[in-house]
């Protein structure tokens, strides 16, 4: 069942621009294995949704430097789910210090740093936690684990005076997700999502002509093509709840922040299981998803499993005053059609390392308290909820009317029928 609506009715946009420190307007490139200019410069844009600089540092954090580290010490929850792009950010910052990382599986351990962990870095099982979490030169907790298993993990760091970053969803329930940040709340200590697109520096562009500068006018369309390389493993997507909370929900924040919308009017979903592996999960590994919003605009979402040679990740926003479209881009400037091999292939790590890169340098500020997490608990909510709806249509094949839902219980993992 689909979720009723928050009761509050924040806007989950700022009414002023961005600000930006740049005055003029430099065209973006997307990631690749080379830094971008928007990066890596000194002056940044403000992440997707926040509404003012970076104030100066006002929290203390232990010096990890003090105890043999460099930068900010961090304890890593779930190196088996770990991205490639978070992990080898994780190791190359050099304003933070991996202490710990606990894991029962040790061969996940090996899968994920290679052959043996940074040196320094201590290897525990999940019972011995305590021992990362107690540790004055900890200052935050990456947790990469599963949603029907972070709840706990992000409460005991809270509780334990760490600020957390959440590579995957806190959790797929409403209200189990609200406690999480509530937490967060009550202990002072930040609860970053990893809602990594936001960081991009394409989408950062395309978010400040679309928004601030309204230079497409009224938003009439929007398409997405989201198509992933190398597909995402049977047991991730298994573990982070199917493709629509994988893949989809981050999609779908894009949306919500580039229309200033939360949540659509009505939703219908299509899909299909092309693997016959996705199909005993009861999930799919292609979907379309189409939603149209309270303003008229209309968005359609297409995400696959299916990228044979290169990740495919492009958008097209249509307004009443012209379009832009983010296009997949490589460093040599060279666009291919029907090639039968790949120019310049790209993973999905590639396309979005500079993303992950600014994403993780926004949790170490807001660990240092130099600003709040971008993504809001409304926010977080929201999106969550439109993707159940999607799940929901997908399995029902009928449309979804997210207004005629407030009568729904709180629950948003769409049940399996």
């Amino acid at each position: 069942m689909i979720p009723s609506p928050p009761s509050y009715n924040k806007l989950l946009l700022p009414h002023h621009p961005i600000p930006a420190t740049h005055t003029d307007d430099p065209t973006p490139s997307t990631s690749t294995s080379y830094p971008s200019p928007l990066a890596t410069s000194y002056t940044r844009i403000a992440p997707l949704g926040q509404s003012g600089p970076a104030a100066d540092a006002s929290n203390s954090l232990t010096p990890s430097s003090r105890h043999g580290c460099s930068g900010v010490g961090l304890v890593l929850f779930g190196a088996g789910l770990v991205s490639t792009a978070l992990l080898q950010t994780l190791l190359e910052e050099a304003g933070c210090c991996l202490l710990y990382v606990v894991e029962d599986q040790l061969e996940e351990v090996e899968r994920a740093f290679g052959a043996k962990v940074p040196a320094g870095t201590r290897v525990l099982r999940q019972q011995e936690a305590t021992i990362a979490l107690s540790d004055p030169r900890v200052s935050g907790a990456i947790i990469c684990s599963p949603p029907d298993k972070a709840p706990e993990m992000v409460r005991d760091a809270l509780r334990a005076g760490k600020g957390v970053f959440c590579e995957g969803l806190p959790s797929l329930d409403r209200q189990t997700a609200e406690a999480c940040f509530d937490e967060a709340d009550r202990c002072g200590r930040p609860l970053v999502c990893g809602f990594y697109k936001r960081f991009d520096p394409a989408l950062q562009f395309l978010y400040k002509k679309v928004r601030d500068s309204r230079a497409l006018g009224s938003i009439h369309r929007i398409s997405t093509i989201s198509s992933l390389y190398p597909a995402a493993s049977l047991s991730l997507l298994k573990a982070s709840g199917g493709i629509f909370y994988n893949a989809a929900v981050h999609d779908i924040d894009i949306i919500s922040l580039l229309l200033g919308e939360s949540v659509p009017d009505t939703i219908f979903s299509l899909g299909h299981a092309f693997c016959a592996d996705m199909g005993c999960l009861r999930d799919v590994d292609t979907v379309t998803i189409s939603m149209k919003f309270p303003s008229g605009a209309i968005v359609t979402l297409d995400i696959s499993q299916h990228c044979t040679r290169s990740c495919d990740q492009r958008l097209e926003v249509h307004g009443s005053q012209g379009t832009l479209r983010v296009d997949n881009q490589n460093p040599l400037g060279i666009t291919e059609h029907g090639t039968s091999v790949s120019i310049c292939p790209q993973s999905q790590a590639e396309r979005y390392r500079d993303a992950y890169r600014e994403l993780f340098r926004h949790f170490l500020r807001t660990l240092k308290g130099q600003e709040p997490p971008v993504v809001t608990k409304e926010q977080f909510l929201w999106t969550i909820q439109v993707a159940a709806a999607a799940e929901q249509s997908w399995r029902s094949r009928s449309a979804v009317d997210l207004h005629s839902s407030a009568t729904d219980p709180p629950g948003v993992k769409a049940e399996l029928v």
